[in-house]
């Protein structure tokens, strides 16, 4: 169930039932996996962490930052506040969030507009720092 939405007839689901159920309808990247694809063309990484966690920790490297706020339309390839990097809903995104929550359910919405590629990164930006990733300051 990549919606995310309720069953009829049954009750309201807890977060972590939620988070369970979004991410069983598409495979999370790790760290590692989600940089060789960025670097290789075949990934957008999107941070939608906000400025304050960006400001603190850094940036990745040729991410594109979008706050969580606006990320449906501006990768919606059919919307007329598109950026230019939403080429079309073939698009392979991995979104970012601070650990890796807030983006299962980002991603999940992703899905809803067609984007069927999207997925997110397992925990977070928090995870790619620990990895060693690049980021800049």
């Amino acid at each position: 169930m990549v919606s995310g939405d309720v069953v009829k007839g049954e009750g309201p689901v807890g977060i972590d039932e939620l988070l369970e159920r979004v991410r069983a309808g598409y495979a999370r990247v790790e760290a590692r996996e989600a940089y060789e694809a960025a670097r290789a063309g075949e990934a957008l990484l999107v941070d939608i962490r906000y400025a304050a966690l960006r400001e603190r920790d850094g940036l990745i490297p040729g991410a594109l930052v979008v706050e969580r706020n606006e990320l449906e339309w501006r990768l919606d390839p059919q919307g007329s506040h598109r950026v230019p990097e939403a080429t079309g809903h073939d698009l392979r995104i991995v979104v970012i969030c601070n650990e890796g929550y807030a983006s299962s359910l980002a991603a999940a919405s992703l899905h809803r507009l067609g984007l069927d590629r999207a997925t997110d990164l397992v925990g977070g930006f928090q995870a790619w720092r620990s990895a060693g990733l690049p980021v800049t300051h």
